[in-house]
């Protein structure tokens, strides 16, 4: 950064760091200890759809990466679009395998990357849900290198827990990177597993 990037207030972009996606089992203790919500198996990758065969090559090779996991039970991985234009690969796996989830996530994100795809991901996130059956997501943000909850209330209206959100975030302030720019935390309506 120079000095007319730090006179004019311009900042660094802050680099994607996917290690921060394996402190998700840690947190998940914390979470189901101190608000009761437990892993569902569910996670899924948000990206921009790109069009072209390069782009729908790496697609398909991180599809066939995760789908040959011989650990894998249950359906395979799943390609879907959301009412937004959003592209989504959902992974599903049994509730005690949130390692293996998140081995998924951080995959799809890295093939991405790798692939010259970085700029095209939005989120990465893993849901849970407490015995009430509320949903809550962990949702990570590519662009920042942070988490934060999102909690969609029940129902057909796009609406949010607000309250079960900040808890949330009180709760995994020492677990997790999590994002302080409220305005940030995105609503990620029509994410596969919500």
């Amino acid at each position: 950064m120079g000095l007319l990037d730090i006179l004019l207030g311009r900042t660094k972009p802050v680099a994607p760091d996917l290690d921060q996606l394996f402190a998700l089992p840690s947190a998940a203790v914390t979470l189901q200890a101190a608000a009761g919500f437990t892993p569902t198996g569910d996670g899924a990758v948000c990206f921009a759809t790109v069009e072209g065969a390069a782009f729908e090559q790496t697609h398909r090779e991180v599809q066939a990466l995760l789908d040959a996991d011989a650990d894998r039970s249950g359906p395979p991985v799943e390609f879907t679009q959301d009412g937004y234009g959003y592209s989504w690969l959902f992974s599903r796996r049994t509730p005690d395998q949130l390692p293996q989830l998140v081995n998924d996530l951080h995959a799809v994100n890295s093939s991405m990357e790798v692939n010259g795809f970085g700029p095209q991901l939005l989120c990465s996130l893993a849901v849970f849900q407490d015995e009430r059956e509320r949903r809550l997501a962990l949702v990570y943000l590519y662009k920042r290198g942070t988490f934060y909850p999102f909690a969609p209330l029940p129902g057909a209206a796009e609406r949010r827990d607000s309250a079960l959100e900040l808890q949330v975030k009180a709760v995994l302030a020492n677990d997790l990177r999590v994002e302080q720019d409220l305005s940030r935390w995105f609503p990620v309506w029509g994410a596969p597993g919500l």
